[in-house]
């Protein structure tokens, strides 16, 4: 082969291609394959969740909402799915102690939050209060909606406690007052198909000390 600049002799060719052959044999099939990563696989993420007290770390596909995390990966499966739109309460779970539906916001967005479920109020040996007050009033009948429904209004009354207005405080320069005016409005996210509402409205002014 003629020598130039650029140009490479016979010796070089059967040296580059015996050095690649040698690569090529050392890996084995499945090593050649995720030595490709897959540009169709969904980005992953790790997320770190304090739950009823108890730190957790998942990874977790970035599309993951945080009743799927708490449902398919933490295994707590009293929070409920619902209508998955945000529209039914059955999801509702506490965060940083406001309520939200846990179906319209993804878990990677929760990084370091703390999480409250319905089995993070109580025990059946030790009922919470809203629990207990539950039981007392007949609060619920199919009980689908039942752990939304007290996660709800645990969040409820202390939002009333700090004073915070709703769309039916007649005077929001004052203190929010403890009603059950304003605790039925503050519970209309939350939805009952057996019609248990006069039902959970007792057991919360049960609770809160009020007449019903």
């Amino acid at each position: 082969m003629t020598e130039g600049y650029g140009a490479i002799s016979r010796r070089d060719v059967l040296k580059t291609g015996a050095a690649g052959a040698a690569i090529a044999g050392s890996i084995g099939p499945g090593q050649a394959a995720l030595a490709q990563p897959d540009p169709a696989a969904p980005p992953r993420a790790a997320v770190g969740l304090k739950v009823n007290g108890q730190a957790v770390r998942l990874d977790l596909d970035t599309r993951t909402t945080l009743l799927d995390a708490l449902r398919e990966h933490v295994k707590l499966t009293g929070t409920k799915k619902g209508c998955d739109h945000g529209q039914c309460g059955a999801c509702t779970v506490i965060v940083n102690g406001r309520r939200i539906n846990s179906c319209l916001t993804l878990a990677v967005m929760h990084e370091g939050d703390e999480v409250t479920t319905i089995e993070g109020l109580g025990t059946p040996e030790s009922l919470h209060p809203m629990q207990a007050a539950f039981v007392e009033h007949d609060g619920y009948q199919c009980g689908y909606c039942t752990p939304g429904q007290i996660c709800s209004a645990v969040a409820v009354l202390e939002e009333i406690r700090a004073g915070i207005p709703s769309h039916v405080t007649r005077d929001v320069s004052k203190p929010a007052p403890m009603t059950t005016v304003e605790m039925r409005e503050r519970m209309s996210g939350n939805i009952c198909r057996c019609g248990a509402y006069s039902n959970i409205a007792e057991a919360m002014a049960d609770v809160a000390g009020v007449k019903a």
